[in-house]
């Protein structure tokens, strides 16, 4: 009898990212793609009309990121099996997709068959991470942001991102359907956590610990997957 096919749900905001990661994974008999999702929000919608064996997941996303997702899909079903699939070569992030529920973390830059495998283990409740990220967290421990941003919960590390990016706490609070007195409070309690006093400096904690992304890296991002 031949065994049953692992359903798997596709989020990148990129619909031509999408379709190319469709083809890859279809290819391989076994593999079949039930839902493709946009951003955070369609996400969570399309794991519960679905219940996919497996989500792929990337954790940059507009509005709320993929963490946050991750959280908010492990929270309606405890044992959902979500992949990261990233540009993201940070220990940060990996450290907080586990911490929301992840079961594995794998790179773009990792070769294709990595990405076919890493599903697999997933489905079978195993965890993946490639060589770069692995790496990535062995040189974490000796790096005391690291350890600030470790304290963070998935939620506070998302705004974290938000704040960075620029967004208000309007746009922040739009996003996570709070209120902006909550959001402010959040903000507050991220700086207390980083130990930063003021905006510029968490900024400048950012920039060394690879949360602000540089104008170039943006555009290798996106030449990357326009290709």
């Amino acid at each position: 009898m031949r065994p049953r096919s692992i359903s798997v749900l596709l989020v990148d905001d990129h619909a031509v990212v999408r379709e190319g990661y469709r083809r890859l994974l279809e290819k391989h008999e076994g593999i079949t793609v039930v839902a493709e999702a946009a951003d955070a929000a369609s996400a969570y919608q399309a794991y519960k009309s679905k219940k996919p064996d497996v989500v792929v997941m990337d954790v940059s996303l507009p509005g709320r990121g993929g963490i946050d997702a991750i959280r908010q899909i492990r929270q309606w079903d405890p044992d959902a099996r979500l992949l990261v699939f990233t540009m993201h070569l940070s220990a940060t992030f990996a450290l907080q997709a586990f911490r929301a529920g992840a079961k594995g973390f794998v790179t773009k830059s990792s070769p294709p068959e990595l990405l076919v495998s890493a599903v697999c283990d997933a489905a079978a409740g195993r965890v993946t991470i490639c060589p770069e990220i692995s790496d990535a967290l062995a040189r974490s421990r000796l790096q005391d942001d690291a350890s600030a941003i470790d304290g963070l919960s998935p939620r506070e590390f998302e705004i974290l991102r938000m704040l960075l990016d620029g967004r208000s706490s309007e746009e922040i609070a739009a996003a996570f359907n709070l209120s902006p007195k909550t959001v402010s409070n959040y903000h507050y309690a991220i700086k207390s956590k980083l130990s930063v006093s003021s905006d510029v400096e968490l900024v400048l904690f950012g920039l060394r610990s690879g949360l602000v992304t540089r104008a170039e890296e943006r555009e290798h991002e996106d030449d990357t997957r326009s290709a």
